[in-house]
């Protein structure tokens, strides 16, 4: 298996053909196709859907997809941090984060303290689209964001997976159940924060459901964690409950009126996303400690 194997089968899947994946590699049509034949040949299974001018991945291609981006974006810091040392860059990273990140923005300092002293990294708390927009706008070298949206200008690396909660009225009869996935949750109102306010997350778990074949009704839109909790669990006691999904904090909430069951669907991705091209030759360094965080 070569790099620019793994190269292709990404540009593929993300141009939606093999004649748009060369023209993005600035190759031939041709050297796409036989690498890619000869990296099904060896791993034994069909990478794409051919047909036409589309190309659509398989499952098996659709299960390596994400490894493939986590082997080039590992080969990535690689070289960046080696070009990094090697020049001696120092100066101050501006990273954009959150209280949902605390935990492991503070591993991954430490690591860092360990593994390059000469990187300082000054965190910024903000909402996610203060992150997107400080990114965009160089006030920011890079941010942590839950989810990837369409985003021109941005690069999004994917750094770990963490899974959600489901949260639903003690009382009701879903708390019996040990997992909570789409298809349980069909027929009560779902809360979730506006569209605009996070967009990755909203789709995620409306995809979910889509796709469980699920419509469940929109019920009052998400505050804060804290605020929604209290709301379902008053409005479940007037006799109209609810429920909600979130990213699991570390300490978890605390209350007997609220039953918290694993989410049996797609887990939330976390991101470093940073502006397209070069940039501080330290990044490579704070992606590395995160990832490995």
């Amino acid at each position: 298996m070569e790099l620019r194997q793994l190269e292709y089968l990404v540009a593929i899947a993300e141009e939606g053909g093999f004649g748009r994946a060369a023209q993005r590699l600035h190759v031939v049509q041709s050297a796409v196709s036989q690498q890619v034949a000869r990296l099904e040949r060896e791993l034994g299974v069909a990478l794409f859907h051919r047909g036409g001018r589309a190309a659509r991945p398989t499952p098996a291609g659709e299960q390596l997809l994400p490894k493939a981006r986590a082997a080039l974006a590992a080969v990535a810091v690689v070289t960046e941090t080696a070009a990094a040392l090697a020049a001696g860059s120092g100066g101050t990273l501006r990273l954009g984060s959150s209280r949902a990140f605390t935990g492991r923005v503070h591993r991954a300092l430490d690591r860092l303290a360990d593994q390059a002293p000469q990187v300082r990294v000054e965190v910024r708390q903000e909402t996610r689209r203060a992150r997107l927009e400080g990114v965009r706008s160089a006030a920011l070298d890079a941010a942590l964001i839950r989810g990837e949206e369409p985003s021109p200008g941005l690069e999004f690396a994917p750094l770990w997976d963490d899974p959600l909660l489901v949260a639903v009225p003690a009382t009701h009869p879903l708390a019996e159940l040990e997992r909570l996935g789409p298809a349980d949750l069909a027929g009560l109102p779902v809360r979730l924060a506006p569209r605009e306010h996070n967009p990755a997350f909203h789709d995620l778990v409306l995809g979910a459901l889509r796709r469980a074949g699920a419509e469940p009704p929109a019920g009052p839109p998400f505050t804060s964690l804290q605020g929604t909790l209290t709301a379902l669990a008053a409005d479940a006691a007037a006799g109209a409950p609810s429920w909600t999904v979130f990213d699991a904090p570390d300490p978890l909430p605390q209350t007997r009126r609220i039953a918290l069951r694993p989410w049996d669907g797609p887990p939330s991705t976390a991101y470093l996303v940073r502006r397209a091209g070069p940039g501080p030759g330290t990044l490579p360094a704070l992606l590395r400690a995160l990832t490995e965080s």
